[in-house]
This record gives structure tokens, C-alpha cells and sequence, in this order.
């Protein structure tokens, strides 16, 4: 048995969650795990179809997005996965997806406008969407520059990546991250019903405001709060 084999059972149980939650299609996402404490994270292999996948057909790569251990290549993301554990380290999980409604949102270049509780319930600021990369970086190394290209639009518009686990890379499509694989898919899950809840919202009426200040401290509070009461102890 594999050193990594919890991690490659983590990732591979993360990534198969994608399409029973409606979030991928055909091979449009990933999922990794990470062990900090190795140093190594596992990711899906590149192109597979999720009906083919198996524990040990994920592969571990270290933080530098080098393989360590595998026969399949890894997913083409891989290097954005690498420098977001490596910037970031209270991240142990990361996914990404092609899910219909985020990746709108990121093709319109448009942050999430925080709309509703359900929104506030999980975030306290609109979903951002970083700027869409310039030419020398898409040339460039790309995949490794996009790792940047999100930590760039966390700095720029400063937010707290352990507070907002979740963004949109502009022209491209969400990522979502969280201290598991688990809780990241959940995030992932949460970001495409608030993209296609904001959606709707701006059909039925263009001009709706945004979420009073009260309303938005109030459901993130009573989530995640220091006297939060949301669900059991």
C-alpha cells in the first residue's frame, strides 16, 4: 500500500462527489488533497473520465507540482493546485470546475454580488473574479500564473482566503478551497447555487440591491461566529 494512501482515498472520494453534484462534465474538473505534513498533495490524472478513476489512480505531486509517485500524468491544473498550497498554507483541500453558473459569472468578468442570506450565510463579501491574465503570462507558464493570478486578486481587493474560500478567474472558471477535500467540494457546490441564485436574481429584477449590512452580519454570525447557533454542538 501507498505511503499517500489516505490522501489519494481523500482525493479520490472528492472527485468523484463532482458529477453526482452536477458540478462537472465529462473531465471539465479536478479535486486534490493535501498532506502538509508530507509536503505532497494528490490530484486526479489529467483526462481521465471520472467512471474510470480509482483510489490509486490519482497521483501525488509535491508543492513545486512534481511528481512523486503515479503512472498517470496529473491533472493540466496541477501547478495552480501546487502554488496555491505553497502561498496558502491553511488550505488542505482544492477544487476546480467548469460548473455552469460560476463559470458565467467568470466569462462575464463580473464579481457575485452578495444578494441574499443564503449568500451571507457563507460569505460576507461578493465572490470576486480575478482580472482575466495578460498576454506575457498566458504565454508564459499559464497554469503556474494562475496560481498568482488569484493570490493577486485576494491582495488586491484584500480578502482573507481562510475566511473567502471560493473566487472566480476571470474568462476561465471557479476554484474553491477549503482545509479538506471534502469541504471544498462543498464550497464548490455552495458557489455554483449562489452564481445561479444571482443570476436569476438580476433576470427578474436588474436593478435589486444588494444585501443590507444587518441582514449579511447576521447570517454569517449565527454560522460562523463566536457565539454562532446554527446547527448542533
Amino acid at each position: 500500500m501507498s505511503t499517500y494512501q489516505h490522501i489519494k482515498e481523500e482525493a479520490y472520494a472528492a472527485n468523484m462527489q463532482l458529477p453526482d453534484l452536477g458540478l462537472v462534465l465529462f473531465t471539465f474538473g479536478n479535486v486534490s488533497a493535501a498532506d502538509r505534513s508530507a509536503g505532497v498533495f494528490a490530484i486526479k490524472p489529467s483526462g481521465v473520465p471520472y467512471a474510470e478513476l480509482t483510489p490509486d489512480s490519482m497521483v501525488i505531486v509535491d508543492f513545486d507540482g512534481k511528481t512523486v509517485e503515479g503512472k498517470l500524468r496529473p491533472s493540466s491544473d496541477t501547478l495552480t493546485h501546487a502554488v496555491l498550497y505553497k502561498q496558502w498554507d491553511g488550505i488542505g483541500g482544492i477544487v476546480h470546475t467548469h460548473s455552469t453558473y460560476a463559470t458565467s459569472w467568470a466569462q462575464a468578468q463580473r464579481d457575485i454580488p452578495i444578494f441574499g442570506t443564503t449568500h451571507a450565510d457563507h460569505n460576507t463579501v461578493n465572490i470576486p473574479c480575478a482580472a482575466p491574465m495578460d498576454d506575457a503570462m498566458i504565454k508564459g507558464n499559464y497554469e503556474y500564473e494562475t496560481g498568482f493570478q488569484i493570490i493577486r486578486c485576494f491582495e488586491e481587493k484584500k480578502l482573507d482566503y481562510k475566511e473567502v474560500e471560493m473566487v472566480l478567474v476571470g474568462n476561465h472558471a471557479p476554484f474553491t478551497w477549503a482545509k479538506t477535500a471534502a469541504k471544498a467540494v462543498y464550497n464548490s457546490a455552495v458557489l455554483e447555487e449562489i452564481a445561479r441564485m444571482a443570476y436569476l436574481t438580476e433576470q427578474i429584477n436588474p436593478k435589486a440591491p444588494l444585501l443590507k449590512d444587518a441582514l449579511i452580519k447576521k447570517h454569517y454570525e449565527r454560522k460562523h461566529g463566536p457565539d454562532s447557533y446554527y446547527g448542533q454542538n
